[in-house]
Order: structure tokens, then C-alpha cells, then sequence
């Protein structure tokens, strides 16, 4: 099992909080960890491991911070 540490931006908070650290098992994505949550893969625009963007189908490692943003909207 792994820790990862998950965050949580603007609405995708709702009724999931802010942060927390969850385990998994090793090989864990982030598309899984979205689908444990249940956030839609549309509902977010940007998944970064440590800081860095790149595809939700990256496996997560212990000790990782993981940070979910939705679509930014407004004008």
C-alpha cells in the first residue's frame, strides 16, 4: 500500500473536503483515484503529481501529492 496525499480545488471540494491522505495499492493512477472519488474525468483540467502536470494515467507513488483542478470559468 501506498499514502498519497490528495487536494482538492474550488468545487471538486464539494462534499469530498479539501485535502487528505488516502492509501492505495501500488499502481494506482490518477484516473483510478478520480473514479474512487467519484470526480469525472471532464470535470477536471489539470491533475499534477509533486507539482507537475502531465496524463492521468501515471501511477502514483507513496509519499505523492496529488492536486485536482477543474475547468477555470468566469469572465
Amino acid at each position: 500500500m501506498i499514502k498519497v496525499e490528495v487536494r482538492l480545488f474550488a468545487y471538486l471540494r464539494q462534499g469530498r473536503g479539501k485535502k487528505q491522505i488516502l492509501e492505495f495499492e501500488e499502481g494506482t493512477t490518477i484516473s483510478q483515484v478520480m473514479d474512487m472519488l467519484n470526480i469525472d474525468e471532464d470535470d477536471v483540467s489539470i491533475a499534477l503529481i509533486n507539482g507537475t502536470d502531465g496524463p492521468i494515467d501515471r501511477q502514483l507513488k507513496d509519499g505523492d501529492v496529488l492536486a485536482l483542478f477543474p475547468p477555470v470559468g468566469g469572465g
